[in-house]
């Protein structure tokens, strides 16, 4: 039978939800703590090995953070989902939402593709601590090259985003009196429209991408597969490139990644429910149930980082930690 101990599940669910969407890999570090702490950790935790556990702890994960990503963004996945009908309806692309939503789907075609016809070899000949290591090193370098390039070429990502325009209210507004039950309500009506606005305002500056900029963008995904390459940070790095603001382009990678992950996750639930879950499928739901949640907050938090702060120190952690765990993986 299978083992996965309560510890390794609760440790790596929570690390795995919040570093899917940090720009510092999940599957890197996936790879890297168990081989870093050693023992039954590196037995139970292999995700290269064709018969392990791990795989079916990695699909539940996987699906847990694209559901905490579509909590997060409910509002708009609602509103470009809606902009995809009427886009096969009337068969047109004529406002931000109809464009939006199919930049989308062609910036997911190629890792898709990738995906389904190599995923398997990526992760049984990259999925090893050394390659990984490297891999997180180089994804450091990814993330301050693009933070030096930014600052060296001032362009829309350097300047501030604008509020968002709020439209007139028609009548007498009553203010809520502070500190009652109908004032804070007041507060957190007033937050989510606020909110989506400030979503409905970057969506339309992404919609006005080009076709084939969105699908080069997309395409960086590929990269991800590689354990130790982030999936948000190399597209936001690329859509930062391509002169799109730091926290457009994070939205950009985060809206990208959402159906991407959970198609990942969806093809891979067999897994779960197969032999390879025997044994081990309440160590998965409480380690997906706290990736999920991880995945919540930090994308939460990060997305109001990106707005005055920039990449640099995760950029600096992984050549910390990618280098740290090659001179470990050296002297033992």
């Amino acid at each position: 039978m299978h083992h996965l101990s309560w510890l390794e599940a609760a440790v790596v669910g929570l690390l795995q939800g919040v570093s899917e969407l940090f720009p510092v890999s999940s599957l890197g570090h996936s790879v890297l703590l168990p081989a870093v702490i050693g023992g039954s950790w590196a037995r139970d935790l292999n995700v290269a090995a064709p018969e392990s556990p791990y795989l079916a702890f990695i699909v539940g994960t996987h699906v847990a953070t694209a559901l905490a990503l579509l909590a997060f963004y409910w509002r708009d996945w609602l509103r470009l989902l809606g902009g995809l009908v009427t886009s096969l309806r009337h068969r047109r692309v004529s406002n931000p939402d109809e464009r939006l939503i199919w930049q989308l789907i062609l910036g997911t075609v190629p890792v898709g593709l990738v995906g389904l016809l190599f995923e398997h070899w990526l992760r049984t000949h990259l999925g090893r601590p050394v390659p990984a290591a490297c891999f997180l090193i180089v994804n450091g370098l990814i993330l301050l090259g693009i933070e030096w390039y930014v600052a060296r070429s001032p362009g829309p990502e350097n300047s501030p985003v604008e509020a968002p325009v709020e439209a007139p209210v028609e009548g007498p507004v009553e203010a809520p009196v502070e500190g009652t039950a109908a004032g804070a309500v007041a507060v957190r009506e007033q937050g989510a429209v606020a909110a989506g606005a400030e979503g409905v305002a970057a969506d339309a500056r992404l919609a006005r991408m080009s076709f084939a900029k969105a699908l080069a963008i997309g395409s960086v995904q590929v990269l991800a597969l590689a354990p130790g390459i982030s999936r948000s940070g190399a597209t936001t790095a690329a859509g930062m490139a391509a002169r799109v603001r730091r926290e457009d382009a994070l939205r950009f990678s985060f809206l990208l990644a959402t159906p991407v992950i959970l198609a990942a996750g969806v093809l891979k639930l067999p897994d779960l429910f197969g032999p390879l879950g025997d044994g081990v499928r309440p160590q998965v739901l409480a380690g997906s149930a706290l990736a999920g949640i991880g995945a919540y907050i930090s994308a939460r938090w990060l997305t109001r980082w990106v707005h005055t702060n920039t990449l640099r120190p995760f950029g600096w952690y992984c050549l910390v930690a990618g280098s740290a765990c090659l001179l470990l993986f050296a002297v033992r």
